[in-house]
């Protein structure tokens, strides 16, 4: 739904700058339609990159807070706050989408049971009560009764036009998204859009048949102030459009040539796409759980000889190597390899907020850091083994030795995980890293 959200932002951006002021109605229209499919497609196409940029790939855990107070730790950060945000996101989510839904079937149900009651049987239903001159919905034109012949017939022909180009269906369509994704802006911003293409569609045929632009005009000004009845159907009177459609109707025709404006909907795709780009590196691992294989290294270059020329072909004598060979998903240390990602991280007994918890409540704050005001992040490395257990414990970011050492000593006493790290069904070492934050604040 996030991605969507980009996409639909990204291609109204497009239409805004763009598109939005040319007098081609149909591309405009078909190029609203198609961004906001696209928008739900391309979500699901993720480009695969050979390898990942960031420089670390292990497992990063959530950072812990390290205080002055009593000489102790107050609290770490857990992903226990993380998963109670994320159930009051979907809960929010989830009522909005109920509301629009509710909503959306209510306007249906009263425009149905208009439908019904209209015992003339025709496509043109007459009705009182509503504050609007006109509107089309489901196949059907609706007139209020208390609008005069001469100007009935106007909107009768203005709301036909609707019906002609089947803009119902557009409506409905974007309702439904609007429900989905009633969170973002922009599926708003484009229902209004695509509503003010379909009005400059059905004025533009209205004009075609000869009628007088001033008298046009002086119909939808008599009718300005009234607002449209139900948010699923063409409003003839549709008041916040007003402008627009006066402004569309006397504006110069675009040229053809304008449609050479959407070959920019491909570079807008790519860099969404590319943005939302993840890795896919599978790691080849076979043997038994005791031995970790890994790939055969490229074979290394031909020795350069000093002769000008090698197999009969010249060849400088000073031709650089190679490059190297990407880095592999694991490190070889002392004959033994350490996987930066695997298949399945290894678990603390409790998961990573009692591992988290561990660390938080068995820091100690040194008392020569506190009387100097010493504070920083400290950044300690390790490695959980094939057995569970904990090793190489390193500093990966220092800031003072009293803090290292104390950030060191509580990482080295972490008990074993409950479970390895798992690639390709076997347990493997696994990289991890926990920032350390200790503060006087």
């Amino acid at each position: 739904m996030i991605k969507a959200a980009f996409y639909l932002a990204a291609f109204y951006l497009l239409y805004s700058v763009l598109l939005s002021r040319d007098t081609l109605y149909r591309r405009n229209r078909a190029f609203i339609l198609f961004s906001i499919i696209s928008s739900l497609i391309l979500p699901l196409i993720t480009i695969q990159t050979n390898r990942p940029v960031n420089l670390f790939f292990g497992k990063t855990l959530t950072e812990v807070l390290i205080t002055g107070s009593n000489g102790r730790s107050v609290f770490a950060v857990t992903d226990n706050n993380a998963m109670e945000a994320q159930k009051l996101i979907l809960l929010i989510y989830l009522t909005g989408l109920l509301i629009f839904i509710v909503k959306l079937i209510i306007d249906l149900s009263e425009l149905t049971v208009l439908i019904a009651r209209n015992k003339r049987r025709s496509h043109i239903i007459r009705f009182s009560g509503l504050n609007t001159a006109g509107f089309s919905a489901l196949g059907q034109v609706f007139i209020n009764s208390a609008l005069s012949e001469e100007d009935a017939e106007e909107i009768k022909r203005h709301e036909q036009k609707h019906l002609d180009h089947y803009h119902f269906l557009d409506i409905i369509f974007v309702e439904i998204i609007k429900a989905l994704q009633w969170f973002n802006p922009f599926i708003h911003l484009f229902d209004r859009s695509l509503r003010a293409v379909h009005e400059y569609q059905a004025d533009e045929g209205c004009l075609k048949t000869g009628m007088p632009v001033i008298n046009y005009q002086r119909l939808i000004m008599s009718q300005v102030f009234k607002s449209k009845a139900f948010t699923a159907t063409n409003s003839f009177s549709n008041p916040t459009l007003i402008k627009k459609r006066m402004i569309m109707m006397t504006k110069e025709r675009s040229r053809m040539l304008a449609n050479l404006k959407l070959l920019m909907v491909l570079p807008v795709i790519a860099v969404v796409m590319i943005g939302f780009s993840s890795c896919k590196d599978k790691a080849k691992s076979t043997g038994t759980a005791s031995e970790e294989i890994a790939p055969p290294p490229p074979p290394p270059p031909p020795p350069v000889s000093d002769k000008k020329v090698v197999a009969g072909q010249p060849v400088p004598a000073d031709a650089p190597p190679p490059p190297p060979p990407p880095p592999p998903p694991y490190e070889i240390k002392n004959g033994d390899t350490l996987w930066v990602y695997v298949d399945q991280m290894p678990l603390f007994k409790g998961g990573d907020s009692e591992l988290l918890k561990y660390i938080a409540e068995n820091t100690i704050y040194p008392e020569s850091a506190k009387e100097n005001k010493i504070q920083g992040k400290v950044i300690v490395g390790f490695v959980v083994n094939r057995d569970g257990t904990v090793s190489n414990v390193k500093i990966e970011k220092g800031v003072n030795p009293d803090l290292d050492a104390e950030a060191l000593r509580v990482v080295k006493s972490l008990p074993s995980f409950e479970k390895p790290g798992i690639n390709n069904g076997q347990p493997v070492d696994v990289w991890y890293r926990v920032p350390l934050t200790f503060t006087l604040r």
